[in-house]
């Protein structure tokens, strides 16, 4: 049976490779599309059912490219919602709707991992979903809320527009409705400008559309180099070596704890390449302007999910994870920690876990991650304030506090790389002393 089985492994992953490959591809095209889009489909040149249709049938285009039929079960997931919106009322619609979208991202992810072999982790249809349950109840929850300027139930054109357009269809971010919205009518730049006008050094913006050109240039740029980096390390360093029973038992803890670290850190490459693309792409059509800078220089921010220097050099496991996956952070942070009247850290983590998926290794992550936020706030609430009496104090405990939450994050994020609970477990059994 093991040759078999080997085959069919060496098949599972020439298939994952040509699913990533198809992601890349597609995204190179979704970034010409939203160049062209933002030229030629400008709101000045044309109307917003027209950028409406264009970006949902581009979107709907790339969907069937990468995943095939598959990609209906983005349409009944937000048919499914849209019949909630329409026959809930507003009082528990957004209620309604985060249990059917999640509900169904969830039994589509549990079909997945049956499907496919369990453990073997690949590019697959649920990865759309999980930005486009994000969308979903973001909407619902602003609608509720009423911090949209939405007046009426959005067209079956634009609630198809804002969940599956060509710039977000693959790998989102996520956004709020009210910020999609404005800059298909073209209006988010007006907005922005008057929040930037208090002085007459800012009131020259006002008479010109700010251009993304160089930011989208810098980000193609650091999406090269971190996808340089990954191809480089990734093979170097897998993450699998650090239970491998020889390396345990032959080499020093100390080099085990380095090891695990430098894996990690040749792995999140492929996370900063992934997204800022994605943030490149939405910046090319004109979407994620945020205003200027106190040099006067625009700032194209507004939907993007991470910030490198910040996630490498954070010294506590909060300013990780306020770096890391901004956009999920703040729909976790709106929809759940916000909301959930008893232990709202755990119950933002469990939701964190269900909304990845069904593997163990996330539900091991997370519920790791409960416990490592604890002590973190604990040792900065406690222990921080005794460094501040000086600079070389304050220094000594960021260097101490920056290794000690690299090691942290390192080894709560290994199951969640491992994904089956075996392996995750033969981790945690190995006597680590962090």
């Amino acid at each position: 049976h093991k040759p078999a089985k080997l085959q069919k492994c060496h098949i599972l992953n020439h298939l994952c490779f040509c699913v990533q490959v198809n992601f890349v591809a597609c995204q190179l095209f979704a970034l010409l599309m939203a160049m062209w889009f933002r030229i030629y489909l400008h709101p000045s040149k044309t109307s917003p059912f027209i950028r409406h249709v264009v970006a949902t049938l581009l979107g709907f285009y790339l969907a069937l490219f990468c995943f095939g039929w598959y990609s209906l079960h983005f349409l009944v997931q937000s048919g499914l919602s849209y019949s909630v919106m329409i026959f809930a009322g507003l009082e528990h619609m957004h209620k309604y709707c985060f249990i059917v979208t999640l509900g169904y991202l969830i039994v589509c992810q549990i079909t997945r991992v049956y499907v496919f072999d369990y453990g073997m982790y690949s590019a697959d249809f649920t990865g759309p979903m999980m930005v486009i349950t994000q969308k979903i109840t973001s909407m619902a929850f602003e609608i509720h809320d009423g911090k949209t300027n939405v007046v009426r139930m959005p067209s079956l054109l634009e609630y198809l527009s804002y969940n599956c357009n060509f710039m977000g269809i693959l790998a989102g971010p996520t956004c709020s409705y009210r910020d999609y919205m404005a800059f298909i009518e073209g209006t988010c730049y007006q907005a922005r400008h008057q929040e930037n006008a208090n002085g007459k050094e800012n009131g020259k913006f006002k008479q010109s559309e700010p251009s993304p050109k160089n930011d989208v240039i810098s980000k193609l740029c650091t999406c090269a180099i971190s996808l340089a980096v990954y191809l480089s390390l990734y093979k170097l360093l897998p993450v699998e070596y650090s239970i491998d029973d020889y390396f345990v038992k032959s080499t020093p803890l100390y080099l085990q704890v380095i090891y695990l670290y430098l894996a990690m850190l040749a792995l999140r490459p492929k996370y900063y390449f992934v997204w800022t693309l994605a943030d490149a792409i939405n910046n090319a059509a004109g979407f994620g302007f945020n205003g200027y800078n106190k040099d006067g220089s625009p700032r194209w921010d507004l939907i993007s999910n991470l910030r490198i220097l910040d996630i490498e050099f954070a010294t506590s496991f909060k300013l990780f994870l306020d770096n890391w996956n901004i956009q999920t952070a703040l729909w976790l942070k709106r929809v759940c920690y916000e909301r959930c009247p008893v232990n709202p850290t755990a119950a933002t983590f469990l939701l964190s876990a269900m909304w990845h998926g069904v593997y163990p290794g996330y539900y091991l992550t997370f519920v790791t991650g409960i416990g490592m936020t604890m002590a973190a706030r604990a040792v900065r609430h406690n222990i921080r304030p005794y460094f501040l009496v000086s600079d070389s104090h304050k220094l000594v405990y960021d260097v101490i506090t920056w290794a000690c939450t690299q090691v942290a994050i390192s080894y709560t994020v290994v199951p969640f790389v491992l994904l089956a609970v075996g392996s995750s477990l033969k981790f945690y059994r190995y006597d680590y002393p962090y």
